[in-house]
């Protein structure tokens, strides 16, 4: 099944609204007609099956169309930020070969000639937030199957002919999380309605016209929405599901205190999908285990080892290994995920967790974070809720610094007022054991992130050498 049936197989009628923006409205048939258009204009480009087409647009119900152009004409998608700078378009269009662009000037036929296999769907690019990104290619119907295991663990017994609320994409289509939510949408049968950037004032007036029950948001977005005093009513919102990157406790607490929606975390990969996530049955049930990832999905199996390769006790932290049953199809750079995976078909995931009695799994971060001063393993994350107990903190990062004597030290950055690191240091030492205090408090405009909102932790390791 190719990912373009989505479109053309949706449920709504050619005259029936499908996507939805701030100011503008086009029904399923127009959607659908302008991607029929984009393939056209892609095969008298000289674009055939197989080859690559970037689709670098602003979000919008363009950016839409055009993908699912991409498609249709049977080309592999790739997304481009159209704020990417000139050499990351570059190495995009050396790494996948791309035949041809899709921008608001229309089609450019590019000098690629790649073809990709049957049943190449897409590429989407790994965070970068521990080295350089890659390029992961996705099959279509693997992709579906990824959707599918998700979506079933979310529906619920309804009235024959009852329609999904419209599932709101307040993200960037040009990375995993816009892509995903917009054909999981599609794909459960909703309309779209797609935010061009994110703005709470606008976020707060698409819930309310639409009637979003549940949404995704990545956590800078929460933390705006908590900090901004003129958005005070998000009704009839109940859920939101933090995406993208690890979400304070401390920042889903204040969203839902302010807003009365529960703020559920997910855990998943761009090379395997999602693996762990909440049921609206879990949400309902076990509203203590908010802060957890949630329990594993259907056909999805997980283990944690120590160390030495060995299982750890039920409650104990291990480094998470996950076989879902299906992975991306491998590099669009070349190379496949095998260095990742297991002889038993389990892909190192590289992160900490722990599973307690109830089957909730708990990520507690990369083990490439954890901090090893001395001997005692200090977690970031511990630290930088800490941190956030001071009403002056917007936001913390704690990184580990090379240290002569004990290996690593913990350092953290903050945003927000200027607080004396006097003042930082005594909060972290009524809370924590003493090796996991930072050594040095900086403060900072703004902490570096990926465009999914990722702190580069490499970065602040960088300033901190920089500033002594």
């Amino acid at each position: 099944m190719s990912l373009a049936a989505l479109l053309l197989e949706h449920p709504f009628a050619d005259d029936e609204p499908l996507l939805h923006t701030i100011d503008r409205t086009v029904t399923a048939g127009e959607a659908r007609a302008s991607a029929r258009a984009v393939a056209a204009s892609l095969a008298d480009a000289g674009v055939r099956p197989g080859h690559a087409v970037a689709v670098q647009m602003p979000n919008g119900i363009d950016a839409v169309t055009a993908m699912f152009g991409t498609w249709l004409a049977g080309a592999v998608f790739v997304p481009l930020n159209p704020r990417a700078p000139d050499p990351e378009v570059a190495r995009v269009i050396e790494v996948t070969g791309i035949a041809a662009r899709i921008s608001t000037a229309g089609v450019e036929r590019l000098s690629g000639d790649r073809v990709y296999p049957d049943g190449a769907g897409f590429v989407l690019w790994t965070s970068g937030t521990t080295g350089a990104p890659k390029a992961i290619l996705h099959r279509h119907d693997a992709y579906i199957e990824l959707i599918d295991r998700v979506l079933d663990s979310l529906r619920q017994p309804g009235t024959p002919g009852h329609r999904p609320a419209p599932n709101l994409i307040p993200v960037s289509l040009a990375q995993n999380a816009g892509i995903y939510n917009t054909l999981f949408g599609l794909r459960a049968g909703a309309a779209l309605v797609i935010m061009s950037g994110f703005d709470t004032a606008v976020f707060a007036e698409l819930v309310r016209r639409f009637a979003i029950r549940s949404t995704v948001l990545p956590p800078p977005a929460i933390a705006m929405l908590n900090d901004d005093t003129a958005v005070t009513d998000l009704t009839p919102l109940r859920y939101v599901r933090s995406i993208t990157a690890p979400l304070s406790p401390l920042q889903a607490r204040r969203f839902t205190e302010k807003f009365g929606a529960f703020v559920l975390n997910g855990y998943g990969q761009t090379e395997i999908g999602e693996v762990i996530g909440w049921t609206a049955a879990d949400a309902r049930e076990h509203p203590e285990k908010v802060g957890a990832a949630g329990r594993v999905h259907r056909g999805v199996d997980i283990k944690l080892l120590d160390a030495d390769g060995d299982a750890v006790a039920a409650g104990e932290l291990g480094r998470l290994f996950v076989r879902p049953p299906n992975r991306a199809a491998g590099y669009a750079g070349g190379g496949d995920l095998d260095d990742r995976v297991d002889a038993e078909g389990f892909v190192d995931t590289g992160d900490l967790a722990r599973i307690d009695d109830a089957g909730f799994v708990w990520i507690e971060g990369r083990a490439s974070d954890v901090i090893n001063r001395g001997g005692n393993k200090v977690f970031p994350a511990e630290v930088e809720e800490v941190l956030l107990l001071s009403p002056e903190v917007a936001e913390a990062a704690v990184v580990g610094v090379p240290d002569d004597r004990l290996g690593e030290v913990p350092v953290a950055f903050v945003t927000g007022t200027a607080v004396a690191p006097a003042e930082l240091d005594a909060l972290c030492r009524d809370h924590l054991a003493p090796y996991k205090v930072p050594v040095a408090f900086h403060h900072v405009e703004s902490l570096p992130r990926t465009e999914v909102g990722k702190i580069l932790r490499r970065e602040l390791v960088d300033r901190h050498r920089a500033v002594g």
